[in-house]
């Protein structure tokens, strides 16, 4: 079996969704005894370097799809490019629609949100 290379593995990441990336994530803790999560979590501050009042990229979470879900679950499913099952399931049970991102990126995902019914916010 061929070794991967790096830029190969986050091009084979990119054509993942959230459900496989998440699936692989367990699998790698079952495998190897680590949580890389946690290193990503324990790594971000040293890499982050000098703080600033704002942060440089946010996260867009879902906190309510409204009365009428179809809408917000086709906005999910244009911006993330999720499947509809796991579209459905962030309409329904909330959570992180994209994560790390600009500033502005996020105001625009939140508008497009906001005018398909759903409620929104930032952190």
């Amino acid at each position: 079996m061929a070794k991967l290379n790096k830029e190969d593995f986050i091009a084979s990441l990119k054509e993942m969704t959230l459900l496989e990336i998440n699936e692989l994530v367990d699998a790698m803790k079952e495998e190897f005894g680590v949580d890389p999560s946690a290193m990503a979590v324990a790594a971000a501050p040293v890499a982050g370097g000098a703080a600033s009042d704002e942060p440089s990229t946010v996260t867009v979470n879902l906190t309510n799809a409204g009365t009428s879900k179809i809408p917000v679950i086709k906005v999910i499913r244009d911006i993330t490019g999720l499947g509809l099952k796991e579209a459905k399931d962030i309409a329904d049970n909330g959570g992180a629609i994209k994560e790390n991102i600009s500033k502005e990126e996020a105001e625009e995902i939140k508008a497009k949100l906001e005018e398909a019914g759903a409620s929104v916010e930032l952190a």
